[in-house]
């Protein structure tokens, strides 16, 4: 009952700033905030907006597989921002965007433009309703089923909740309740690892200590090339996978594109994206903490990452025995689903958001017509309603492992597309981009089935560079295509 009231409370505050966003809104405002929004408000929503729900649960748990390696990820995404900061974002302004893809119709032509578009509608709902898949399990585990809600239920409900507060103001709504989500994911991150460590009986400078010693917290590998955790391998991923999942992805720019001046979208960006790193650093050391602490325990550390803390929560939660009482169960399951709803509804917000403006700007081609963008932003809510439960019935991995997988097959073309036009000069037979796109990410599905059948090696993150490389090089030869 606390947790339900704490969650009602959480949403009507999201209400509340929705009511104050959205007075006098319009579709420019719905899409593009008017382009009002101070850059330090969106920098302190992206970090929350970038990590999710999935980062919450599943970024602990990988160290019980890869130790601490995560981070050479996430340093070569310090560089991805930076790059996307000075080259993209001058771009994007300077031709005065609502959507990154109308830089495709310039460039490139109709088709392409109409290519890059519906690729992220199909790259954006998979990756999104894998997200918001997390607060949904999460929601159902500790709060719905007990009292016999169906999951089915649970899942409508909560995407209810975010069309509810989206409707009107839109990105402009977004830009503000990101960063109390943010405020509240980080909240609850650091009184979680405070609890941990309360509960091993150590200080914090002893639980630092005891992280940094331990054989999970190994960050580097640099003496395996064929290891997926290579640090040239997962530096280069992490920079390749920011050019795709925030340069050229509408999601993720809608909010830099929001900011007053391209100065003050640079700086929100260079800000956020060096902030990952700690951020990330933060729940990779809970990770550590909560191995120790099941070590302590004498209990079995789980075998699926993923259930790390959600397993540690339930048990604490449980345990009549622990030395903590009644009210500091429920304080730290609360902890733990507030975090968890804080980050999983600061992505899948504005991924609906994102979903809605490239249907109405870029498919539709009706960026004034406020009756049709209604429609579309409830239709993407019942779409996401679909995908999250199809993703249940056939989720059989990691789920951050997910998000990458489908990322790599589904954001390639976007990056072949946009690489092409920003580092050659050529046109390009507009007619096959389509077929190019559909079928780069198909070779490389093919290739990495034959490499792993002859020689046991899977491509990893790398996976998402092969398959822009394809791209490119069909492209390029399109122009020797007869038209």
């Amino acid at each position: 009952m606390v947790i339900v009231i704490a969650v009602f409370l959480y949403f009507t505050l999201l209400f509340a700033i929705s009511r104050w966003t959205s007075r006098r809104a319009t579709n420019a405002t719905f899409y593009r905030a008017d382009r009002r929004s101070p850059w330090y408000m969106v920098a302190f929503g992206m970090v929350g907006a970038s990590i999710s729900g999935v980062t919450f649960v599943s970024v602990p748990g990988m160290v019980l597989h890869t130790q601490m390696t995560y981070l050479q990820m996430c340093m070569g995404f310090i560089l991805g921002y930076v790059v996307v900061a000075f080259v993209l974002l001058p771009l994007y302004y300077r031709l005065n965007l609502t959507s990154i893809y109308g830089y495709l119709a310039q460039r490139l032509g109709r088709r392409s433009y109409k290519t890059g578009a519906s690729f992220f509608l199909l790259s954006k709902m998979m990756g999104a309703a894998v997200r918001f898949y997390v607060v949904c399990i999460i929601l159902q585990r500790f709060v719905f089923e007990p009292v016999g809600v169906p999951f089915a239920i649970t899942v409508i409900g909560m995407v209810l909740l975010i069309w509810l507060y989206t409707r009107h103001g839109g990105i402009k709504t977004l830009v503000w309740t990101d960063s109390l989500q943010t405020l509240c994911l980080f909240t609850a991150l650091l009184l979680i690892i405070y609890k941990v460590t309360r509960d091993m009986g150590l200080t914090m400078g002893e639980a630092v200590a005891m992280i940094k010693d331990n054989a999970l917290s190994q960050v580097f590998v640099m003496d395996d090339w064929l290891s997926k955790q290579y640090f040239w391998k997962q530096f280069l991923s992490g920079v390749f996978i920011v050019l795709v999942m925030t340069g050229v992805d509408q999601d993720m720019m809608q909010k830099n594109l929001t900011c007053k001046t391209l100065r003050g979208a640079q700086k929100d960006m260079c800000t956020y994206g060096v902030a990952f790193l700690p951020a990330n650093l933060l729940f990779l050391s809970l990770g550590v903490l909560l191995t120790m602490w099941y070590q302590q325990q004498g209990m079995p550390v789980p075998a699926m990452g993923d259930d790390l803390l959600p397993n540690y929560i339930e048990h604490i939660s449980s345990n009549n025995n622990c030395q903590l009482s009644i009210v500091n169960y429920q304080l730290t399951e609360l902890l733990f689903v507030l975090g968890i709803v804080a980050a999983s509804f600061s992505s899948a917000d504005s991924a609906l958001t994102s979903l809605t403006t490239i249907y109405c700007v870029d498919i539709k081609e009706r960026a004034s017509d406020e009756p049709l963008r209604k429609r579309v932003h409830l239709a993407m809510c019942g779409l996401f309603v679909l995908f999250i439960l199809l993703f249940k019935a056939v989720n059989s991995t990691s789920l951050i492992d997910a998000v990458y997988i489908i990322a790599s097959y589904t954001y390639g073309p976007l990056l072949g597309l946009f690489a092409y036009g920003l580092l050659t000069h050529k046109e390009v037979n507009d007619r096959w981009v389509p077929y190019i796109a559909i079928a780069s990410p198909l070779l490389c599905y093919v290739i990495d089935w034959g490499v792993s059948q002859l020689t046991g090696y899977r491509f990893g993150y790398e996976l998402l560079m092969l398959n822009a490389l394809f791209t490119f090089v069909g492209l390029t030869a399109s122009r020797y295509f007869r038209p």
